[in-house]
């Protein structure tokens, strides 16, 4: 089992920036991937970006690129989300997410159903 614990949401002007955080704890040796969505109210949950330790690359969604990154920290099992230049259409609630699958295709990164282990989720507002 792998538990996940996201923080840092908040309420943000537009042009803004947040940086998110997910813990990871308990079989972590076993992810190879780990990913962020996030799920507006009335919306279906989001691909953000996705970060497969095996490929050592970070992949977004379109409406992020350039102002989204993925990092991560080996010594905490933290993985982080960087959000600048945020837009009111970023508000959302974000979660972490990890998959014990490898080589997984571009497409198949940004599905729902690759991921077995989430987080709670952290609401992020921005304000306009």
């Amino acid at each position: 089992q792998v538990q996940l614990v996201e923080s840092g949401g908040g309420l943000v002007q537009a042009g803004g920036s947040l940086r998110l955080s997910c813990a990871a704890s308990g079989r972590t040796s076993s992810v190879y991937v780990m990913g962020w969505f996030r799920q507006a109210p009335g919306k279906e949950r989001d691909f953000v970006g996705a970060f497969p330790w095996y490929i050592g690359a970070t992949v977004y969604t379109d409406s992020v690129m350039g102002r989204f990154t993925i990092s991560r920290d080996n010594a905490k099992n933290t993985v982080y989300l960087h959000m600048n230049r945020l837009k009111p259409e970023d508000t959302a609630l974000y979660y972490c997410a990890a998959s014990t699958e490898t080589e997984l295709s571009w497409s198949k990164l940004k599905l729902v159903s690759t991921y077995g282990y989430w987080g709670q989720g952290t609401q992020v507002t921005v304000s306009s």
